[in-house]
């Protein structure tokens, strides 16, 4: 692909938090953005040049879409692949692809095609009814995560079994087909960020160690607490799974780090992530600013670390602390634009480097 020239528009499926912190660094690089989204009043779209709203899976306001922009991405990886197809159908150049985004929308699916590629997975099987799930309880054990196939995140869809008496009712109350997992003892959580271009160039930002609380994401530092090798392994495993799908853009996957040093795949993330997000600050170039740069066709930035990094998500009412963040002068408050304040909602995060 020939590099997009500055004044491309950079179209966008999707118009929450991510969409528009891509839209800032694309406008940065002189790009305008088109974003296309179900959701009116969106984040993303207040700071982008134009906003289409449309279902997801119109084709002909997909088409249309496709029609007034250079390439396409996403920035959440529930965006139906279908949507893409109908894109790529429409003569649109779409980044990642649709193979990828379909793997990623469906976790027996992403387990399956970690296990296919050598990466370490829990252990899991497939749960379509009450029968699979006494099942798979008596094959895997307890304690174990019984999770829906799709649409989970940040904690959501997902039913902790602790024994094998909480099985019990457990797939009605899931009301979805489920994946069951084996529950890891781990260290520690980490994730890597890496990028590929359109001529298969990679780079990786380093390793992100995370804390959850109530199964979303609250705070990330920098440098993880593991050796070199784990870090290796971890690239290694991003580097096999963007080769495999000729990914476009920035990948994320998360691990569980395990007391002997191993590497256990928990998920992936076909676009740029939370745990990224200290490299607006904490990096020569963000994860945003690399992902449209790989879109675009442009070379990848450096991804250096320039300091030590904390980075805090705002959750719920974290965010009504932001005059207190706003006056200190060691934070770097981000805050999405989000009209309503909800419990569980991801409202902004804060960055602090230590030099």
């Amino acid at each position: 692909m020939n590099p997009l020239k500055p004044g491309s528009t950079i179209g966008i499926l999707g118009g929450g938090q991510l969409g528009r912190m891509l839209s800032l660094a694309a406008a940065q690089l002189g790009f305008d953005v088109a974003i296309y989204t179900d959701e009116p009043d969106s984040p993303a779209s207040r700071v982008s040049a134009r906003t289409r709203v449309g279902n997801y899976l119109d084709e002909a306001a997909l088409a249309d879409f496709a029609r007034h922009v250079d390439v396409v991405t996403t920035e959440f990886e529930n965006v139906p692949a279908e949507t893409a197809q109908a894109l790529i159908a429409a003569g649109a150049r779409v980044a990642p692809n649709p193979h990828a985004l379909a793997v990623a929308q469906d976790r027996f699916d992403e387990k399956s095609y970690f296990t296919s590629a050598g990466i370490a997975t829990p252990p899991f099987r497939a749960i379509g009814s009450q029968e699979d799930l006494d099942a798979a309880i008596a094959e895997i054990g307890a304690p174990a995560i019984l999770k829906t196939r799709r649409f989970g995140y940040d904690g959501r869809g997902q039913i902790r079994i602790a024994s094998a008496g909480d099985a019990r009712g457990a797939y009605e109350k899931l009301g979805a087909p489920g994946i069951l997992e084996g529950f890891c003892v781990f260290e520690r959580e980490v994730s890597i960020i890496a990028a590929r271009g359109w001529d298969g160039a990679i780079a990786f930002y380093d390793l992100n160690e995370n804390e959850h609380a109530g199964g979303i994401l609250s705070r990330t530092t920098l440098p993880a607490r593991v050796g070199a090798d784990v870090e290796r392994a971890a690239q290694d495993a991003a580097k096999r799974v963007m080769e495999a799908f000729d990914y476009v853009g920035v990948l994320t996957i998360e691990f569980f780090v395990m007391p002997d040093g191993s590497l256990v795949a928990n998920e992936m993330a076909p676009r740029v992530h939370n745990s990224g997000h200290w490299t607006i600050e904490g990096a020569l170039t963000s994860q945003f600013e690399q992902h449209i740069r790989a879109v675009a066709g442009w070379p990848l930035g450096s991804t250096k670390r320039l300091a030590g990094v904390e980075m805090v998500n705002l959750i719920g009412e974290d965010a009504e602390a932001w005059p207190a963040l706003a006056a200190d002068a060691d934070a770097r408050l981000h805050l999405y634009g989000k009209r309503d304040t909800r419990a569980g909602r991801k409202m902004g995060h804060v960055t602090k480097l230590r030099f």
